[in-house]
C-alpha cells in the first residue's frame, strides 16, 4: 500500500448497485491502488437514515463488498471495511457536529432537500445531519482526496469548512481533503428521464441499469431507453441529453471515444447504435458477473474483518488526539 496520499471513499448500502455507481465513482479506485493508501468503505449507517428492512440491509452489506472486489480493489493494497464496525466514526461525528458544523450548512444540501421533499419536518434526524458523519468518515483517516460521483462534490465542500472551522478552533488536527471528480462520466443519467442522475433507488427500474442485473432485462433498457428527436448521432449534452447519456455510457463500457463513436455512427440510426450499445452493456455485464458470483460470502466477511482490523488501528490514533485537543482527555 502506497503511503504518499490518503484515499477515502464509500457507498451506501441501498439499492441496487448501478453502471452509474460504477462509471462515476467505483471504477476509477482499482487504478488509485498503486499510487495512494486507498481506504473504501461501505457506509452502512448513512443507509438507515431513510426506511429499510434489517435482513435486505445485512444482505447489501456483503453485496456492496463483493462489488467492490469484482471491480478491482484489491484487500492486499486497499482497506475496504464496514463503517458501522469502526465505532470512532459515530463519535467523531458527534464532535463535529459540536465543533464545526452550522444548522445553515446542513439546510442548503440538496441530497436532504431531494429525499425529504414536502417532508422535511417529519422525516428523521439522521436524514438532515448525515453530511456530519459523512465529513467524519473522511476526516478520521487524514484523508487527502475523495473520489466521488459528480453529484457528492458539495459534500466534500461542507467537509472542507467543517474541517477549516475545527481547526481554527482547536489548532491543526485535520487535513483539508479535496474531491476527485472524473472528467467523463461523473455524472450517468437516467434512461428514462435523461435531466435526472441515474438512481438505483428510482421507482421505475427501466431507468437505470443494475450491476446485477439479468443480462437479457438490460438490453431490453438500452433498446427502450429514450432518445432525443433527430435521427443523427452526435453529442450534444444541452440540446440532446439523452443521447449524450447512451454516448458516455457506451464510450465509458465499451473503452471507446465519444469523438470517435459519433465519426463511426455518422449516416446510422438510433436503432443500430442502441443495438450495439446493447451489446456493449451485455458483455460488460456478463464479465463483472462473473467476478462477482465467484466471491463468496464468507470471502467477503473475512476481507470486511481484515479491513475493521486495519481502519480501526488508524481511527483510534486518530481519536485520540482529538479526544485531547477538545479537552475531554
Amino acid at each position: 500500500m502506497n503511503q504518499s496520499k490518503t484515499i477515502f471513499s464509500g457507498v451506501k448500502p441501498s439499492g441496487d448497485l448501478t453502471i452509474g455507481n460504477y462509471i462515476g465513482a467505483i471504477s476509477q479506485w482499482p487504478e488509485m491502488q498503486d499510487k495512494y493508501r486507498c481506504i473504501f468503505s461501505i457506509v452502512d449507517y448513512h443507509a438507515i437514515t431513510v426506511k429499510y428492512q434489517p435482513e435486505e440491509l445485512r444482505k447489501r452489506i456483503l453485496e456492496v463488498t463483493k462489488i467492490y472486489l469484482a471491480s478491482g480493489i484489491d484487500p492486499k493494497k486497499s482497506i475496504i471495511f464496514q463503517q458501522s464496525a469502526v465505532p470512532e466514526h459515530t463519535e467523531l461525528a458527534w464532535i463535529l457536529g459540536c465543533s464545526g458544523s452550522y444548522i445553515a450548512d446542513l439546510k442548503k444540501m440538496t441530497q436532504f432537500k431531494d429525499k425529504a421533499g414536502e417532508k422535511q419536518n417529519s422525516v428523521f434526524v439522521g436524514l438532515f445531519t448525515y453530511p456530519v458523519l459523512m465529513a467524519a468518515d473522511i476526516l478520521l483517516y487524514d484523508t487527502q482526496a475523495v473520489p466521488v460521483g459528480d453529484d457528492q462534490k458539495q459534500h466534500v465542500e461542507l467537509t472542507r469548512d467543517i474541517a477549516k472551522r475545527f481547526n481554527n478552533k482547536y489548532g491543526p488536527s485535520f487535513v483539508v481533503p479535496e474531491a476527485i471528480v472524473r472528467k467523463e462520466g461523473a455524472r450517468i443519467m437516467s434512461l428514462t428521464e435523461p435531466i435526472k442522475k441515474m438512481s438505483k433507488s428510482a421507482s421505475n427500474s427501466n431507468s437505470y441499469i443494475s450491476l446485477l442485473d439479468d443480462i437479457e432485462v438490460a438490453k431490453k433498457k438500452i433498446m427502450k431507453a429514450v432518445t432525443d428527436s433527430g435521427t443523427n448521432i452526435d453529442y450534444d449534452s444541452a440540446n440532446r441529453p439523452a443521447l449524450a447519456n447512451l454516448l458516455t455510457i457506451y464510450a465509458q463500457l465499451g473503452n471507446r471515444q465519444i469523438p470517435r463513436l459519433v465519426k463511426d455512427y455518422q449516416g446510422k440510426g438510433y436503432g443500430e447504435f442502441k443495438k450495439d450499445l446493447a451489446e456493449i452493456v451485455a458483455k460488460f455485464l456478463t464479465d463483472f458477473q462473473n467476478k462477482f458470483n465467484n466471491i463468496s460470502n464468507k470471502e467477503a466477511q473475512a476481507v470486511l474483518e481484515s479491513g475493521r482490523q486495519q481502519a480501526s488501528a488508524l481511527a483510534q490514533m486518530k481519536m485520540e488526539k482529538i479526544r485531547k485537543v477538545i479537552g475531554v482527555r
